[in-house]
């Protein structure tokens, strides 16, 4: 294979993957506690016969921004975000605990306290928040579940558990495809009692959309130049196979 369409055709394969991960950043501008993806290139030299002077770029996925976004406020009982540093522990669909920082809490038709997207909710005690049926649900700066029983008095209030919180030290923790934080040995991490949470906030993405948007472009415009040496290579390819057929 000709080595400038080799170059070509791998610069042109980086670049869509640099723009995936741009893409995936833009399309969860508005999406609650999403932390943006980091993208950059290593170059990776030629292997082969010859002189060693040819390299190539190599994109990759190698962080996420772990900046805290914006406070929304939503007035919302059972919306939280947590305040600083820290994550909320809950059961990906694998069964193993995950971590997030997207607040916006519901009750499932079992009764299990869950994230929007399903996800239950990891107590402190190390199970899955259960709810019984009650009137009146609070969430305290430390994770602390207050509910108002069903039919009971306005004055009898029960605590009934604690959202599990947590910090990581920094590598600790890397994104899965499920968009959630997991630990690299899937061995779940120790309740945190400094890390606070604020109800009726939620938090916004920290994507900033104008700096996506602009590498999305310059992607494409050398998505675009990649493709012209490629085009460029064969035409030479060609000039030189009319040459050949002349001798």
């Amino acid at each position: 294979m000709d080595k400038v369409l080799y170059l070509a055709m791998s610069g042109a394969r980086e670049n869509m993957r640099s723009q995936q991960a741009h893409a995936n950043n833009l399309a969860n501008a508005t999406t609650t506690g999403f932390k943006a993806d980091f993208a950059q290139a290593r170059a990776m030299q030629v292997e082969g016969d010859g002189f060693a002077s040819r390299v190539y770029a190599m994109a990759e996925r190698p962080g996420t921004d772990m900046s805290s976004g914006t406070m929304m406020q939503t007035g919302r009982s059972m919306d939280v975000a947590i305040d600083g540093d820290g994550w909320m522990a809950v059961i990906d669909a694998n069964g193993n605990e995950a971590y997030t920082r997207q607040g916006e809490l519901q009750v499932n038709q079992f009764n299990q306290l869950v994230t929007r997207s399903g996800d239950r909710v990891m107590g402190n005690g190390g199970i899955p928040i259960t709810l019984p049926p009650f009137e009146k649900l609070d969430i305290g700066g430390d994770g602390t579940i207050t509910i108002k029983p069903a039919g009971e008095a306005a004055t009898e209030l029960a605590i009934l558990d604690r959202i599990k919180l947590v910090k990581a030290e920094p590598g600790q923790l890397f994104k899965g495809v499920d968009g959630m934080m997991h630990s690299g040995n899937n061995q779940p991490l120790l309740p945190a009692n400094d890390v606070k949470v604020r109800s009726g906030f939620l938090e916004s993405s920290n994507v900033n959309s104008i700096s996506e948007l602009t590498s999305v472009i310059d992607l494409a415009r050398q998505f675009e130049m990649h493709v012209k040496m490629m085009k460029t290579a064969e035409e030479n390819s060609s000039a030189a196979a009319r040459i050949l057929s002349l001798q």
